[in-house]
């Protein structure tokens, strides 16, 4: 499987994005060289697809699939391919609170620590959808990785939980009031960029 070795904060800086949206509480004192060049048009539109990839960690070919599809649905396209990056299984976990970052939460999906309506699920990509109630296995509850002082609950204790989720961190439950719409997806990514660069 492809991985991005590069250091998140190298890469935050590069895409001009802040490391709190990945959930990293890190800072980087390096500055970024600024260019004076005028960034083309086509610059534009592949910095924002760059940067939407980089913060759900999805890789080209399926972030491809993800627009064919939300371009297939109605509505909008570019706020249909936000929502079906929203609503991913490693996504809805890290904004519930249950791991400090999306790469986190992949890995706590693909250790099997997750059930979707009382099954489990070990894909990262799988869509939830209104109504669904997510927690972590009963077993996996009591373990040093979420409950010690240090653990994913003490970390994340301050983070809000988008208003489409409800979360209990005590159980490390929730479930999916409703499906998300662009006004409360809080990505600094211009979607409008991206459905113009796919549609040449």
């Amino acid at each position: 499987m492809a991985v991005n070795r590069t250091p998140v904060l190298k890469r935050c800086r590069s895409l001009g994005l802040e490391p709190t949206y990945l959930g990293y509480d890190k800072t980087s004192k390096r500055e970024l060289k600024r260019s004076t060049r005028k960034v083309s048009e086509y610059g534009q539109q592949l910095r924002e697809k760059q940067k939407a990839k980089f913060i759900y960690g999805v890789l080209e070919k399926p972030f491809r699939n993800y627009y064919e599809k939300a371009d297939r649905q109605a509505g909008m396209a570019g706020e249909n391919l936000m929502r079906m990056l929203e609503l991913r299984l490693d996504n809805v976990i890290f904004r519930l609170g249950f791991a400090r970052t999306r790469r986190e939460a992949r890995q706590i999906v693909d250790h099997k620590h997750v059930l979707v309506n009382g099954k489990c699920v070990n894909i990262p990509s799988f869509q939830v959808k209104a109504g669904d109630k997510i927690e972590i296995k009963e077993d996996k509850k009591s373990s040093a990785r979420y409950k010690a002082e240090n653990g994913i609950l003490a970390a994340t204790a301050g983070r809000a939980v988008p208003e489409w989720l409800e979360a209990d961190s005590e159980k490390l439950e929730g479930s999916v009031k409703e499906l998300p719409s662009r006004e409360v997806i809080d990505v600094p990514v211009n979607e409008m960029l991206i459905v113009e660069l796919y549609s040449k």
